[in-house]
């Protein structure tokens, strides 16, 4: 039997929505702050899911597979009777800065199987904040993500160099040496 909604933590609930997205040939992406809870294993929390519309369906098709689901829509989350977290559909494309991302994780869980960025994409999308508008509080969740999982520092660096952002880049990199 399948686990219930409300029996659900946000990697289930979000690989639940993205199976029954996936049969629908909707395609969406966990980014933001749920993938910093799960890649810095709770030092962050986040009671939303954004699920990044990849090649931007149209919304009334994600709509009608969500209402099936029993969520519905309250300003422009979805919410559930079951669940305290809920749901964001930010339109695409898919993208860390000004670079698009390549590669999708996958999480297989009890629920579903949850697609969402690489601890690298997701440390380049909180750098992102960082670097464009100063935002420290995401600096530190890219520093957590970074010291709890493997990611591709190079990577990181050049993107930062396209992103006008060498020396905030090291400001992060420094920081990764801290204990």
């Amino acid at each position: 039997m399948k686990k219930q909604i409300k029996d659900m933590d946000i990697k289930e609930l979000g690989g639940y929505i993205c199976d029954a997205l996936i049969a629908k040939d909707i395609h969406v992406v966990l980014s933001g702050g749920s993938c910093v809870e799960i890649y810095s294993r709770g030092e962050y929390t986040s009671w939303d899911l954004d699920l990044i519309n990849q090649y931007n369906e149209q919304f009334k098709k994600i709509h009608a597979t969500m209402d099936e689901l029993g969520f519905t829509e309250h300003d422009r989350y979805f919410v559930h009777k079951d669940t305290k977290l809920f749901i964001e559909f930010p339109s695409g494309p898919l993208g860390v800065g000004d670079a698009p991302v390549e590669e999708i994780a996958e999480i297989d869980t009890q629920a579903g199987v949850l697609r969402l960025l690489t601890p690298t994409d997701c440390i380049k999308d909180r750098l992102a904040a960082y670097y464009h508008w100063d935002d420290e509080q995401c600096l530190q969740q890219a520093i957590w993500v970074a010291k709890k999982n493997e990611f591709d520092l190079k990577s990181v660096q050049e993107w930062s160099e396209k992103e006008k952002s060498l020396k905030k880049f090291e400001i992060f990199k420094n920081a990764l040496l801290e204990n």
